[in-house]
Parts: C-alpha cells; sequence; structure tokens
C-alpha cells in the first residue's frame, strides 16, 4: 500500500523490526510550551523505546508522563532511498528497582558522563512508517543504428 505521496506504508511490524536496527533517533516533546527535537540513543527493551539522560535535562522533566514522539530514519540520498518510522506514546521515568538493574545492563550509555543517569521509556502506542521506493532504473534513448 502507498501514500498519496507515493512513498511505501509499512506495516506495524515492518516498522518494530527496523526500531531494532538503528541505534540513534529524535524525540519531539513540549518544552516552555513549544514543540522541541533532540537527538538520543535508544534501545528497544520489552517492546519499549529507552532513552538514557542526566537526570536534570530539559528532556528529562519534560518527557516525564507526557505523550512524546520518537522518529528514526536512513536515508541514502545517491540512491534516493530511505524509510522513516515514527513512535507516538506516553514516556514514563523507570524508577523502579528491579526495572532499573535491567536497563542498566542494556548497551546503552548516556552520550555525556554526567551522573545520574535517568532511563525514559516510551510505550508505543502509534507506530507509523514510511519507505521512499527505489527509483526505476533510467533507460536511456534508444540510439539509431550506424549504417
Amino acid at each position: 500500500m502507498y501514500d498519496s505521496e507515493g512513498l511505501k506504508i509499512l506495516t506495524e511490524q515492518e516498522c518494530r523490526d527496523l526500531l531494532g536496527t538503528v541505534r540513534h533517533g529524535r524525540i519531539v516533546f513540549t518544552d516552555r510550551a513549544l514543540p522541541a527535537i533532540q537527538p538520543v540513543n535508544f534501545v528497544m527493551a520489552d517492546g519499549d523505546v529507552v532513552i538514557s539522560t542526566t537526570a536534570s535535562s530539559k528532556l528529562a522533566a519534560a518527557a516525564r508522563n507526557a505523550v512524546v514522539a520518537f522518529e528514526i530514519d536512513e536515508f541514502d540520498h545517491a540512491m534516493s532511498t530511505g524509510w522513516s518510522v515514527v513512535v507516538i506514546g506516553h514516556a514514563h521515568v523507570v524508577a523502579e528497582d528491579g526495572e532499573l538493574s535491567h536497563l542498566r545492563d542494556l548497551p546503552l550509555k548516556p552520550w555525556t558522563p554526567r551522573e545520574p543517569v535517568h532511563y525514559i521509556a516510551i510505550t508505543p502506542e502509534l507506530i507509523s512508517g514510511r519507505r521512499l521506493p527505489a527509483p526505476e532504473p533510467h533507460k536511456l534513448p534508444s540510439q539509431p543504428t550506424p549504417r
């Protein structure tokens, strides 16, 4: 199935599969009543998108029990191909000791070495994705045969 722009609509399973292929994305949240976007590293854990940040970050304060969007993508500009996946859901701070010890074992390290590390989990409620189809090979116009 394709959307009105000619992009292939990905199934939810295709989107979930792609979420496991990259380690960086962007989270969209509200900061002082305005939309804000921040690049983050993440992992998937038990179906949730998990992000690490510092406890004093704007992201940690803004994402607490808020609806956020999270986006990943990959594009090959030379080949004009790529895809994008968007997750929308409620974000919550992971505070339970059992969950925290599980998250500390994941391959997720904050970009800045400041402490304490704060884990934010986004439980997907809506997942959507699009893929830019590969262009058709250019066909050269036929050349007249020499006589």
